[in-house]
């Protein structure tokens, strides 16, 4: 093989990885269906090779799992998985929430409001899958605008454990409020206060796990209140003590020299 052939086919299997991936996070292939290789070359036109080489690099990336004689399934991403991911998604999008405020214009601000409000929609009609979509591109927007194309990259190998955590929360759960949780994250961009920031990203995330160790250790309990708790009318309201207590404290040595040498 040429090496312009093997770059070829190289580009192809990302080309044919990135649509799996797209495929799988928007629910077309839900946690434990299979992928087949022939099926999928036939529907994108390719032959099996890059099919095969994009199924290994989902693996890589722990969407993906394969087994002998069974092929390649979509994998359920377990409760540790996902509080694994959120503990490293907490750091990455405080750092980028930090880097992203002073390059913040009003016009990025009203695109992250707007997204809460397509969570919210999606919350009123029961649309978990909508609710996802819009939970992880509100997140995947705010590192966006951090302008910092490695964290961005970084990032994304996160997405599908975000769009997970939606899905995952018990049917019971107030959807509403899982939506609502995103105002005080932007009521703080709006301040442009990056302590405080860092505190309710933290503090968002805090919750998000705390949903999902309840739902994984108590999964048929009664009664069980797996929903975060309830968010006060107002986003300034929220961050009351998350004020207090963001600026009685300077920002972690290791932000403070990131965003230095960005």
């Amino acid at each position: 093989m040429t090496r312009d052939a093997s770059i070829s086919r190289s580009v192809l299997s990302d080309q044919v990885k990135d649509r799996l991936l797209q495929a799988i996070l928007d629910g077309r292939y839900p946690p434990g269906a299979r992928i087949v290789e022939t099926r999928v070359a036939r529907e994108l036109g390719t032959s099996q090779a890059p099919v095969r080489e994009a199924l290994r690099d989902l693996e890589a990336l722990g969407v993906v799992e394969t087994t002998a004689f069974r092929g390649a399934r979509v994998r359920r991403l377990s409760a540790d998985e996902l509080l694994e991911a959120f503990a490293v998604r907490a750091q990455l999008e405080s750092l980028a929430a930090r880097l992203a405020i002073p390059r913040l214009a009003e016009s990025d601000l009203d695109e992250l409001d707007g997204l809460i409000r397509e969570m919210r929609e999606a919350a009123d009609d029961g649309d978990v899958h909508a609710e996802a979509v819009a939970d992880a591109a509100f997140h995947g927007r705010l590192v966006e605008l951090s302008g910092n194309t490695t964290l961005q990259r970084v990032w994304r190998t996160l997405e599908p454990y975000s769009r997970t955590y939606i899905t995952i929360v018990a049917p019971g759960a107030d959807r509403r409020a899982l939506a609502d949780h995103h105002l005080p994250v932007l009521e703080a961009l709006r301040r442009g206060d990056p302590d405080l920031v860092t505190d309710v990203l933290r503090r968002h995330f805090d919750d998000a796990a705390a949903v999902i160790a309840r739902s994984a250790a108590e999964p048929t309990a009664a009664g069980d209140d797996r929903a975060p708790g309830p968010v006060p009318a107002t986003a300034a309201a929220a961050l009351q003590d998350a004020t207090a207590r963001a600026h009685r404290r300077a920002p972690a040595p290791a932000l403070a020299a990131a965003e230095r040498s960005s």
